[in-house]
């Protein structure tokens, strides 16, 4: 069983790798690049503080350590102690891999761009109020996706790598939420 589940990552892989062209590798580098979400991040980060300044000494450093936890569990703890290569390390699937963005570090179980984005996605789906701020919240969603995608698309993770990484932010993020929700006033603060 564990050897299908094997094969069955390396066929979804292959089939994400292989379907690229020229523009497509433009912007899955671009997704995948640390400096570009960096300006995203900081605006994000700008714009909760102007609309929560009351609320935002507790909500920006949980959701700052959903993140960096995941970042941290998924490349400091599962990495090593799992040891398993990222795809383009593979020396089976290397030649047949399109790999736009060079290889990137040895291990890839986890995935830590899925997990760090899925953090952030899922917490701000949580602790912001129920019916609000729609756009944002299915944006990064989107964002989340993409990044995820990306890393395949890329050659760097192969499924079973972002589907964990994934599930992992999502635990962070959920519980750094309901942190956030049993610590701060009913009543959510605004620009008031």
């Amino acid at each position: 069983m564990l050897e299908s589940i094997k094969e069955l990552d390396r066929a979804v892989l292959l089939a994400i790798n292989r379907a690229h062209f020229p523009a497509l590798d433009t912007v899955m580098v671009l997704a995948s690049n640390r400096l570009v979400w960096f300006p995203l991040y900081a605006v994000l980060i700008g714009w909760l503080i102007y609309h929560f300044r009351r609320g935002a000494w507790l909500l920006l450093p949980l959701v700052v350590a959903a993140v960096a936890l995941a970042d941290s569990i998924t490349s400091r703890i599962f990495k090593p102690f799992f040891g398993r290569p990222r795809p383009c390390h593979d020396a089976a699937l290397f030649a047949r891999l399109h790999l736009p963005d060079g290889c990137g570090g040895q291990f890839g179980f986890l995935s830590s761009h899925a997990a760090n984005s899925m953090a952030l996605a899922v917490f701000l789906a949580v602790a912001l109020p129920a019916g609000r701020f729609r756009i944002l919240k299915i944006a990064l969603f989107i964002w989340a996706f993409l990044l995820s995608y990306s890393r395949m698309y890329l050659g760097a993770h192969y499924p079973t790598d972002v589907i964990g990484g994934a599930a992992i932010g999502a635990l962070l993020g959920w519980g750094a939420a309901l942190a956030y929700q049993q610590l701060v006033p009913r009543r959510w603060p605004s620009r008031e």
